[in-house]
């Protein structure tokens, strides 16, 4: 009987937290994003300060879930984050792993889906925050280059989408580039969520038995010098990248689980 009252407790406050979620995203939207834009005519200023309120809105709504026994969650070595111009890499087993991070990461930046700047609760936020988005082709790796140079912390998740259900994870090309071509350390976040929850394809109703546990273990930083020379190509240094982060995350993962 407790079992199914926790349950159906869970369940209506998950649909109350996405719910405040989508409001949320229509508030910055119509009212504090075009107020941004009124006051803040410089872009930089604008972006920091949007990103800023974002960061603001996710910590508020991980802690709503939180408060309202939706969730829990662990966050280990987020001093290494109190850095700026970071490649932060991790795994992504849940639809709210970039909500994670966009909350506790400082002038965060990330690559999102292109869809997101036209649909009616994101567009508003995501184009106002200066984020990158996956339709630029080959100038999305210069994009965050760019991002990476000018100091925003850059939150990439080198799966490309979320975990498959089996848990086995499969890195593309793409996160390596990144950090070849801007000769830049990686700081890598493995996130473990127990029982698993809003994986690929789900359902925001369709919540896990118990609670879920989020653990976010922020870990030291891979030195980009070990895979870079005079006498590597660009090309075989992201292929070698790649192999070693795809050994490391799977190694990582199946340690904590």
């Amino acid at each position: 009987m407790l079992h199914k009252i926790s349950y159906g407790w869970r369940l209506l406050a998950t649909g109350f937290c996405f719910g405040v979620f989508g409001i949320g995203g229509l508030i910055l939207r119509f009212l504090v994003f075009p107020l941004l834009s009124f006051v803040l005519w410089n872009k930089v200023e604008r972006v920091t300060m949007a990103r800023a309120i974002i960061r603001r809105g996710f910590s508020f709504f991980i802690n709503l879930m939180h408060g309202l026994g939706v969730l829990r969650y662990e966050i280990e070595g987020v001093q290494r984050l109190d850095r700026r111009g970071l490649l932060i890499l991790a795994n992504h087993p849940s639809l709210i792993d970039t909500v994670f991070l966009m909350a506790i990461v400082r002038q965060a930046d990330c690559i999102l889906k292109a869809d997101l700047q036209t649909n009616f609760f994101t567009r508003g936020p995501v184009r106002s925050a200066g984020y990158i988005f996956n339709d630029r082709g080959m100038g999305l790796i210069n994009d965050c280059i760019r991002s990476l140079k000018a100091g925003s912390n850059l939150i990439v998740f080198p799966e490309g989408t979320r975990t498959r259900s089996d848990g086995v994870i499969q890195l593309k090309r793409g996160a390596a580039n990144i950090a070849v071509r801007a000769k830049c350390n990686i700081t890598p976040v493995i996130i473990e969520c127990q029982p698993r929850t809003l994986g690929k394809g789900e359902k925001w109703w369709s919540i896990p038995p118990r609670m879920v546990v989020f653990k976010i273990m922020v870990q030291e930083d891979i030195a980009i010098t070990h895979f870079i020379g005079e006498s590597v190509s660009e090309a075989l240094a992201a292929r070698n990248l790649t192999a070693y982060l795809q050994n490391y995350f799977s190694e990582e993962i199946q340690r904590h689980a």
